[in-house]
């Protein structure tokens, strides 16, 4: 039986990686100071206080899709390269000392509201989160699920006990772990209850909203990750979502520790953008 995201993938993969859109965004409505990011123009700016990006691909696709990234903008950005030589646009605004908390979640819902409105950025974007920036990326989008193409999630933290808190094996951070609490209106003894308000939720927890909206989601990991630990984080993000009938791939990467992020080929990274119906098979890079 087909469901309504299934419909809408396959029409995606005929059209093209987006429904048209009202316009594209020309590189004069960018604001902020222009630099080369991988041969592709860079627009660092400011916005409601928040330091943000925008890199623009030299020809837009139809519809004007994009990546969003969580997290430590341009580390092994090879997937944003390769989406750019495909029309996409990447951007980025810095929320890393709110960890994925409710505020977080409120200035991305901003953001997309600004860049959707004014750049006409596709309603639906692809996720990025590396690290600490699955906190922020899994929280966005159990909020807005219907607002979320597919998640690439690199290593990334689902459980703010682990990382930054380090009750299980990993190493934590304390001085993360306290701004953690902080960002989150928490104690510690609030953070360490097993069943924490709704609104303050980890990614690993109600993660029903995501599911019902067949939000397709990649994690890859590094099997022997030290910092953000597979089994305490993806791998219970893993079960629970297909018990909820999600859809989720994870790569595994054997004795590779948190350390490097992402695939040297983004290939595989492509495929599941291509599966999920954010690219169209016969797209290019230029």
């Amino acid at each position: 039986m087909m469901t309504l995201r299934t419909a809408i993938v396959a029409v995606a993969l005929v059209l093209g990686p987006c429904v048209a859109s009202p316009g594209v965004a020309s590189a004069a409505d960018y604001p902020g100071t222009k630099s080369d990011f991988h041969s592709f123009d860079r627009y660092d700016f400011q916005w409601q206080g928040h330091a943000c990006r925008i890199v623009a691909p030299r020809t837009a696709a139809a519809g004007n899709p994009w990546i969003w990234r969580a997290r430590f903008f341009g580390h092994e950005p090879q997937l944003d390269v390769e989406l750019l030589g495909r029309g996409f646009h990447v951007a980025y605004i810095d929320v890393a000392g709110l960890y994925g908390a409710p505020q977080a979640v409120q200035i991305w819902n901003d953001f997309y509201g600004h860049v959707t409105s004014t750049f006409h950025f596709h309603p639906e974007p692809v996720l990025e989160g590396m690290s600490r920036g699955g906190l922020i990326v899994f929280n966005w989008a159990k909020a807005n699920p219907n607002r979320v193409r597919c998640i690439y999630a690199d290593a990334p933290v689902c459980d703010i006990k682990s990382w930054p808190g380090g009750k299980g094996s990993g190493k934590g951070s304390p001085g993360d772990w306290k701004r953690c609490l902080e960002a989150y209106g928490l104690s510690e003894a609030e953070a360490l209850d097993s069943q924490p308000p709704k609104s303050r939720c980890n990614p690993i927890d109600a993660l029903e909203p995501l599911a019902a909206a067949g939000v397709p989601i990649l994690c890859v990991v590094g099997d022997a990750d030290d910092v953000v630990p597979v089994d305490e984080n993806t791998a219970i993000l893993e079960q629970r979502y297909r018990e909820l009938g999600g859809p989720i791939e994870v790569i595994h990467k054997p004795g590779v520790g948190h350390h490097p992020h992402s695939l040297k080929d983004p290939a595989p990274i492509v495929d599941f953008m291509i599966r999920s119906g954010a690219i169209r098979e016969d797209d290019h890079a230029d």
